[in-house]
């Protein structure tokens, strides 16, 4: 197996955007089998117009997946170290998807040099998820991160 390397990152760099969607109810309703979510407000416009929703939702779950994913595309599965995400705001049929990112600073993890980001999904100007992330990576001050493959 080959192992790639952890990132090297400064304090201020930008992890490339990614755009997807539009939204649409396929995905809602894949993502509700994958994930076991068949709330109606998922899948049943009259009952999520009842709710006061002008149409069906997406599950927050699915743009904390997204994130989720676009980020370990980035960095390695392997070198992801704590994900927490807020969900903001609701996702309708239709919308585009805007993940942004960047790196905000050095902390320690149990006694690992880890870098943290600042993550964001977004439709037009609203944010709808906000994320942090800690990642082993390699700063230019020198500072390492461990091999993945030493258990953690």
């Amino acid at each position: 197996m080959t192992s790639r390397r952890a990132r090297a990152v400064s304090v201020g760099d930008s992890i490339p955007e990614r755009e997807l969607g539009p939204i649409s109810q396929t995905d809602i309703v894949r993502f509700a089998g994958a994930g076991g979510d068949f709330n109606p407000l998922h899948h049943d416009a009259a009952f999520a117009e009842k709710a006061g929703f002008d149409t069906v939702i997406a599950m927050g779950q699915m743009q904390a997946g997204m994130l989720a994913s676009w980020l370990t595309d980035w960095c390695g599965v392997e070198y992801l170290r704590e994900l927490e995400v807020r969900f903001l705001a609701p996702v309708r049929l239709g919308a585009l998807l805007r993940l942004t990112g960047a790196v905000t600073g050095w902390a320690d993890l149990d006694g690992t040099p880890v870098a943290e980001l600042e993550l964001r999904a977004s439709v037009g100007s609203a944010d709808v998820v906000r994320g942090v992330a800690r990642i082993a990576a390699v700063s230019a001050n020198g500072r390492s991160a461990p091999s993945p493959d030493d258990g953690r």
